[in-house]
């Protein structure tokens, strides 16, 4: 079954969640009881393994990422937050980049791709070359997302993402705890119940700021070549590396393997 928009967008309600009629009082109580349950995660985390030195947040700012940015900032969990910044982002992620540090007072741990890979491969194949086939694609993503990853998971015991099991095919039954064997490591998922809009809500609520291009329908995003955004029915990741098949969009950052 396809995942399709809600109609709680930031882009047709308003803000302020004391006149938002979409933010009801069950789901406040929902959204309530999951962020208490995602920080208990969280603390839990912290004590079995040592905090920022042993557990770290991968947030590419989006707005599940920026549900966790809060939850760990707000109440000064020592959990690092690193980014990938692959060169082709866009400026809106840059932007709300520096909000984050502004508001939290705090430096994110920025990751950047190779850049003598990046050169190989744009001189080799192309600047646009992963939009001629699936498996260009997925070595850009490899050379942009992959391998700087790998460096900032070294040393780690854990690592921390924003994926929702309800956000498409790839993530259907996505636990709130697993292996990672690619990585070597655990990989925390503490939202992996939530939905859309209990995503939003808590947005809402809390008055987290959030990238600028959920507002015009971006509700993934990710490289700014390699994202658009959907219209109202569309599958949330139809955005997302819209040329190609539903089963082959991920970027190599959440692919089991055996």
């Amino acid at each position: 079954m396809s995942t399709t928009v809600s109609m709680i967008r930031p882009g047709n309600t308003p803000r302020n969640p004391a006149t938002n009629p979409d933010i009801t009082p069950e789901l406040r109580d929902s959204v309530a009881r999951k962020a208490a349950t995602a920080v208990s995660l969280l603390q839990r985390l912290v004590a079995e393994l040592g905090g920022s030195g042993e557990l770290t947040f991968a947030n590419s700012f989006g707005a599940e990422d920026m549900v966790l940015t809060d939850l760990i900032l707000d109440r000064k969990l020592p959990i690092e937050i690193f980014s990938l910044d692959t060169g082709r982002l866009p400026a809106e992620t840059y932007t709300l980049m520096g909000e984050v540090e502004q508001r939290y007072d705090t430096r994110i741990k920025v990751y950047f791709p190779d850049a003598t890979a990046v050169e190989q491969y744009v001189r080799t194949e192309g600047i646009n070359a992963f939009y001629d086939s699936v498996d260009l694609r997925k070595a850009c993503c490899q050379i942009r997302k992959v391998e700087p990853l790998r460096r900032a998971l070294a040393g780690k015991k854990a690592w921390i993402t924003g994926l929702r099991a309800a956000q498409s095919t790839t993530r259907t039954g996505l636990p709130v705890r697993e292996f990672d064997a690619g990585n070597g490591l655990e990989k925390i998922n503490p939202l992996s119940d939530w939905t859309e809009a209990e995503v939003w809500a808590y947005l809402r609520l809390h008055g987290v700021p959030y990238n600028a291009l959920h507002d015009q329908f971006y509700p993934s995003i990710g490289c700014a070549p390699c994202t658009r955004g959907i219209a109202l029915g569309e599958d949330v990741r139809a955005g997302r590396w819209w040329w190609e098949d539903p089963e082959s969009k991920e970027c190599g950052l959440h692919v089991k393997k055996s």
